[in-house]
């Protein structure tokens, strides 16, 4: 009767190397978990500190807005998406915004999400010819970038960025540094958008009319590691809107 050793080719010193590697990172993990938290935590602007954003908002009137895309599944928006464009609307009745600019290609779904948006924001009250829409930006940054580079060469002057506290303030340095200090920040008040959240409706819209035919999903196109760098802002075609 033969004895089976299962596993007696195996390389222990690999073994032990890679239990190593594994109990090492075991130890590290609470420190990156904790890292990972503070680096959410400082990417997101706090209730008070939106609020006084608001505030000095409302002391100016910017020529524009912009207003980054979100992907959109059929047959109705997120609730992300629908905050968005309610914040802008929210914007627009103040004054603060005197037009705005949805920002975003067909990115992660077949439908163009500046035209999906400008659309339900039509729906819910404002005007379209005070809509604006920006279709190339793949990602935050390009949202900004593109949306910012548009603004200007449609012969707007003073743009702000609008969007929920995260975004705005994980998009801040990025367009301070690449566009200009000047670029204004309103990120989402949560009390305000809390206090709308019961009227908001969902308006019917055409949303075929946004279906791109030639979509490839941004996953099958572009790697981990390419995408990354598009987060980062460093796939920007800059001779875009010259």
């Amino acid at each position: 009767m033969a004895l089976v050793v299962v596993g007696e080719d195996t390389d222990h010193g690999d073994i032990n190397r890679k239990m190593k590697i594994m109990n090492l990172s075991f130890r590290w993990l609470p420190v990156i978990l904790f890292m990972i938290a503070s680096f959410l935590s400082s990417c997101s602007y706090s209730k008070k500190n939106a609020r006084i954003l608001l505030d000095d908002a409302k002391t100016k009137s910017y020529d524009i807005i912009v207003v980054p895309g979100v992907p959109f599944h059929e047959p109705h928006w997120d609730r992300i998406m629908r905050g968005r464009v309610y914040w802008a609307k929210y914007l627009y009745d103040l004054g603060i915004a005197k037009n705005v600019m949805f920002s975003g290609a067909a990115v992660y779904s077949p439908y163009c999400e500046a035209d999906i948006m400008a659309m339900y924001a039509e729906g819910i009250g404002i005007p379209k010819e005070h809509i604006f829409t920006e279709t190339k930006a793949e990602h935050s940054t390009e949202n900004i970038y593109y949306g910012y580079k548009k603004a200007k060469k449609l012969g707007f002057k003073t743009i702000a960025l609008a969007s929920d506290q995260f975004q705005t303030r994980s998009l801040r340095r990025f367009a301070h540094k690449r566009l200009s200090k000047d670029v204004g920040m309103i990120p989402w008040v949560m009390p305000t958008i809390r206090e709308m959240d019961p009227t908001m409706i969902t308006p019917e819209i055409d949303f075929k009319k946004a279906f791109v035919d030639s979509f490839v999903s941004i996953k099958k196109r572009q790697g981990f590691f390419k995408r990354l760098k598009g987060t980062w802002g460093r796939n920007l075609d800059k001779s875009l809107y010259e």
